[in-house]
């Protein structure tokens, strides 16, 4: 009896040690995956912002944690990256915020000049809309109408000349919705945004 007891024993201790080991192995396995994930993302990020920013080496955080506005007016908390060249000069500022496209979230990356006097265009970070018609947000000849716009509202008229940069947006044909919620998410951060570089004086 007492030796089926000690048996027992033996084997208890050994399965939990090995549990441990084994939870210890997968704990590592996950931290370094977590790790590599960061490190991907963030990568993507500063791509993504250097396609927007011409000449910058580099991304700082200007604002932690900024109070930024999404395409309904909702506050989130989001960094506000300042770019810099290789010389420390400061060109322009990005930020992420979202909105709702017609069949979902739509994620973008929004940049300004360093004044935060006019947009220097956007890229999506997220977008799952309508293959043929929302998508073509996608496409440079509704992107680049806000190439150079005015760094304030907007107005998102049905037809026009998308060559013309103005603070008019044309309109995505058979996507109106999607085309809103674009805007919309460059009307409400904006205000915000400016408010949050004045307040830490970064722009006039």
């Amino acid at each position: 009896m007492l030796k089926a007891i000690r048996y027992y024993i033996e084997q208890s201790w050994l399965l939990i040690v090995s549990a441990f080991f084994f939870g210890l192995l997968i704990a590592v396995a996950n931290a370094a995956w977590s790790g590599k994930a960061d490190t991907n993302k963030k990568a993507k990020l500063s791509n993504l912002m250097k396609n927007l920013v011409q000449n910058a080496a580099k991304f700082e955080v200007a604002i932690k944690d900024a109070n930024v506005a999404d395409g309904k007016g909702k506050l989130l908390k989001t960094d506000i990256y300042k770019a810099v060249d290789e010389n420390g000069n400061g060109l322009g500022f990005a930020y992420i915020t979202s909105g709702t496209g017609f069949a979902d979230k739509i994620e973008l990356i929004i940049a300004v000049d360093a004044d935060c006097g006019k947009f220097l265009g956007f890229e999506i970070l997220y977008a799952n809309e309508t293959p043929g018609f929302g998508d073509k947000i996608k496409k440079d000849e509704f992107r680049n109408q806000f190439k150079n716009a005015p760094a304030e509202p907007v107005s998102l008229i049905k037809a026009g000349d998308r060559k013309k940069i103005d603070n008019e947006i044309v309109a995505i044909t058979g996507a109106t919705v999607t085309s809103t919620a674009v805007t919309n998410i460059f009307n409400k951060s904006i205000v915000s945004v400016k408010e949050a570089l004045q307040q830490k004086g970064l722009i006039k």
